[in-house]
């Protein structure tokens, strides 16, 4: 079966980096599936899991807070301004944050905090359904 590279990166590190047979990711537009030979392709992605099928049909899943897609016939590259491995996230601190940023959007002081807690919230949400998704597949 055909595959492709992907490589997952933040600022920090390397998360994934390997063959693929597809990736499905959140895309400013809508989700994003990309199979080998995929017409090249670059956009913003929203917070979200980026879900990764590998050379062996096994799937891995990476949060990712943002950032770009790159897409080439041969090859993914995600440039995550924050991408934690789906094995690493924390339901308990991601619930923990949302519910901060609920409390924060409830006592509205000024735009910027509102702005920034809207941000933090809408990272929180996603991490929690990435959580799902990653619960899912392991059944």
């Amino acid at each position: 079966m055909a595959t492709i590279h992907v490589d997952v990166v933040s600022a920090e590190e390397q998360i994934f980096s390997g063959r693929a047979r597809f990736v499905a990711l959140p895309g400013e537009a809508g989700e994003l599936g990309i199979l080998p030979g995929h017409t090249p392709l670059i956009t913003r992605i929203k917070p979200g899991a980026v879900r990764i099928e590998d050379e062996a049909g096994n799937e891995d899943f990476v949060f990712v807070a943002g950032g770009i897609l790159e897409v080439q016939p041969d090859t993914v590259t995600v440039l995550a301004d924050t991408a934690i491995r789906g094995k690493d996230l924390d339901e308990a601190k991601a619930a923990e944050a949302k519910r901060r940023a609920e409390e924060a959007l409830a006592n509205k002081d000024s735009n910027i905090e509102y702005a920034k807690a809207q941000a933090e919230l809408a990272e929180a949400i996603a991490q929690l359904a990435a959580i799902s998704k990653l619960r899912k597949a392991k059944l």
